[in-house]
């Protein structure tokens, strides 16, 4: 890829700090296996760089056109399609999700208590469209020693193994809900559901659906919910940090889940795609909707969609529950499938009103529109809140600026 700091409005002594430092702190003393990063202006690629290996045990460096898990990176992907429905007459935002999903409408919420002695009570008032494209639909991951949490894993629903859309719902309807719908926000499996109502409301299967919507018109040829044969030299190695601060293999890209077709095809985390690729839909959302001709969501839509969503217009810290996230909360508020910036000094950040998210292998992006700037940053990290890339980029991208 091409680049040109100066067309950007770069000074390109500055980016290269990017390099000193990825390479200093991360790459040298092998924190990472390797990573990837992509920093654009007005449309303009100013540094593009690859590090270290993409595969550490077989030493295959990283490439250009690695194929990464971009896990929670899908959420994003996700709201744009369930939102192309939204701007065909679909639905309406605080339309109730049992108008698709039946089985939903019986929903209790957790009171007290644990498996038999658990209480519940109806909730105040139904699920919306709104509430799980926001994550306060008062749904979650599963992870904690909640009795909710609980459930999730007795019945099956934090593995999926062997489920599809329809059942996962389906089963997830069971479960009560942590809160009322539209009170509280905690990541959870929201966008999953979300991915279904693509399904159920467009009459196509969901990966289908972003194939047809989305990847082909936008040229994300390597975006998918699996890797298949030919592409199987350029997927990347999953790690997790141990105890003892060294790297081990999470997942072997030669055996790993991602070879085979899926069942579950996970709109909450579950594509794998290249650094260009999810460029290409970036780009489509600095210019408000639109790349190179093809128009793939409406201006106003998006807009909409990177607005503050959250009970009273707070920030996270506000409203959350539950400590994982891909995001600090304090000065940052959640729209329609992104968290942005609402508070600068709070948030500790340079930009104000940049909009992004993450993944659990701690891959980031932002959009900016202030800057009309893109960031990408592709590594195979678990977990996520291992190394704060995110906050680190930004001062390093924000005082690279010059005009």
């Amino acid at each position: 890829m091409e680049t040109s700091p100066r067309l950007a409005g770069f000074s390109a002594a500055r980016l290269e700090r990017i390099t000193e430092h990825l390479e200093r702190h991360y790459i040298e003393p092998q924190k990472i296996a390797g990573c990837q990063v992509l920093v654009a202006r007005r449309g303009v690629p100013a540094y593009f760089r690859s590090f270290g290996f993409m595969d550490l045990e077989r030493r295959r460096p990283m490439r250009d056109d690695t194929i990464f898990r971009i896990y929670s990176m899908t959420k994003p992907i996700t709201s744009v399609a369930l939102m192309q429905l939204f701007e065909r007459g679909l639905f309406q935002l605080n339309d109730a999700v049992y108008r698709v999903l039946p089985e939903w409408r019986q929903q209790q919420v957790y009171v007290s208590g644990e498996g038999e002695t658990m209480v519940t009570r109806p909730p105040a008032g139904p699920m919306t469209f709104r509430h799980l494209l926001t994550h306060t639909a008062g749904l979650s991951y599963g992870w904690s020693d909640h009795p909710v949490d609980k459930l999730y894993r007795q019945r099956g629903i934090v593995r999926q193994r062997g489920a599809t859309l329809r059942s996962f719902v389906e089963e997830l309807a069971t479960v009560p809900l942590f809160y009322d719908p539209g009170t509280r926000w905690m990541y959870s499996y929201a966008t999953d559901v979300c991915g279904y109502l693509v399904e159920a409301l467009s009459g196509r299967p969901f990966d289908q659906y972003l194939e047809e919507e989305i990847f082909e018109p936008l040229g994300m040829r390597d975006t998918a919910f699996w890797v298949p044969p030919e592409k199987r030299e350029r997927f990347a190695a999953n790690y997790e940090r141990t105890a003892a601060k060294t790297l081990r293999l999470a997942d072997d890209p030669e055996s790993s889940p991602y070879l085979e077709r899926p069942t579950f095809p996970s709109g909450g985390g579950g594509l794998v795609g290249t650094t260009a690729d999810y460029f290409r839909f970036c780009e489509m959302l600095r210019r408000r909707g639109e790349l190179d001709g093809v128009r793939i969501l409406g201006a106003r839509t998006l807009e909409l969609m990177t607005e503050n969503h959250l009970p009273g217009g707070g920030d996270l810290a506000s409203v959350a529950l539950g400590a994982f996230s891909e995001t600090p909360y304090a000065g940052v508020g959640f729209g329609l499938g992104f968290a942005m910036t609402i508070d600068p000094v709070a948030a500790g950040s340079p930009a104000r009103g940049d909009f992004y998210w993450g993944g659990a292998a701690s891959t980031i992006f932002w959009v900016d529109w202030r800057e009309d700037l893109v960031v990408i940053f592709m590594t195979q990290l678990m977990p996520s809140a291992t190394f704060n890339f995110r906050g680190q980029l930004k001062n390093l991208v924000y005082a690279a600026i010059e005009e």
